[in-house]
């Protein structure tokens, strides 16, 4: 599972991509997480399963989820206290809560 976490500069998306990375290795599952901007969207979301984009995007979620949706992408906006989930395991459960939720999950 390839998680790629989206803010405007990357830098708190970086804390929130190694948080869930190291959740999700702690519950041996194996996710990659990186970090992006939504600058960079258009070539990160070719090495993207789940996109989480961080709160203070949500003006840009409709636009994000145009670009993902067709690329096979799950989005979903993050909670504005994503910053505050020190071990990421909330973040993780967001993650885990997308891949239920997608219509072939089976599949992944």
């Amino acid at each position: 599972m390839r998680i790629l976490v989206v803010c405007g500069a990357g830098a708190s998306s970086t804390f929130v991509a190694q948080r869930v990375r190291r959740a999700a290795h702690e519950r041996g599952l194996d996710y990659s997480a990186s970090a992006g901007t939504s600058r960079s969207l258009p070539i990160d979301l070719d090495a993207a399963d789940i996109v989480l984009v961080g709160p203070h995007l949500a003006s840009e979620l409709d636009e994000i989820r145009a670009a993902a949706v067709p690329r096979g992408a799950t989005v979903v906006l993050m909670p504005d206290d994503v910053f505050a989930d020190q071990s990421g395991i909330r973040t993780l459960a967001l993650v885990e809560d997308a891949l239920r939720s997608r219509p072939h999950a089976d599949t992944i």
